[in-house]
């Protein structure tokens, strides 16, 4: 893509997660309530909000992802803004030349490296993470051992993500408020999950406008990656 569509598929995602987060405001918020603060719906809402008001469409992508973050940074309430917003800004610095598959391989990895790094989480913990994890593996090794397009690699990340979530429902907390409540958060998904695999299911539907490839949503592995299984062991 060159440097004006690129511009022009980052408003795209923003403005569909955006306006996702507002539908899905109510459902974050129930996921909340059940093992944390009830807040999650309200902030995430609030911080993209800001974001897609403050967002400087004629900037090249780094700078505009690093925007988004620093939104959600300044809007998004309790630990949610430093590891959804801050994690943006961070990585936002690999799309410095552009966005390509390699350079969108480094992003996600730097990404999810912070997110583990400022909320000291792994898989198995019951965050974002959990969702996070398989979902960036997965597609790093789409694009860098299988040499699938960036869409189709999207599509097997996304559902990798949404096993993650469905895995956080069967596991107890053991970070966050909802450690606190022990085994009575076992049944119930993390919303910070859920609201992670909402992001990418934007990113890809968005993404399938603009790429060439061939999308299905329910792309699986044929096998489990030994990569993400190591991952996870090791945390």
């Amino acid at each position: 893509m060159d440097e004006e569509i690129q511009r022009e598929a980052l408003s795209a995602a923003l403005e569909a997660i955006a306006e996702r987060i507002e539908a899905e405001k109510g459902h974050l918020t129930d996921l909340d309530s059940a093992i944390g603060d009830a807040d999650h719906g309200a902030n995430m809402h609030r911080g993209f909000q800001a974001a897609l008001e403050q967002a400087d469409r004629d900037a090249d992508p780094d700078a505009f992802v690093k925007g988004v973050g620093m939104a959600l940074v300044s809007k998004v309430g309790g630990a949610s803004g430093p590891l959804y917003g801050g994690s943006l800004a961070h990585a936002s610095g690999e799309l410095a030349e552009g966005i390509t598959a390699e350079s969108s391989v480094a992003f996600a990895e730097a990404y999810l490296e912070k997110v583990k790094d400022r909320g000291g989480a792994s898989v198995g913990d019951k965050t974002m993470v959990d969702a996070l994890t398989p979902a960036v593996h997965t597609y790093r090794r789409a694009i860098e051992v299988d040499d699938l397009d960036p869409l189709t690699a999207l599509a097997r990340a996304t559902d990798a993500a949404e096993r993650g979530v469905a895995f956080t429902t069967a596991i107890r907390a053991s970070k966050g408020r909802a450690s606190y409540l022990g085994w009575r958060s076992v049944g119930h998904p993390d919303p910070g999950a859920t609201s992670t695999l909402y992001l990418l299911e934007e990113i890809r539907d968005v993404a399938a406008e603009y790429l060439d490839g061939d999308l299905d949503a329910t792309a699986r592995e044929p096998e489990p990656e030994d990569d993400a299984g190591e991952s996870e062991v090791d945390g």
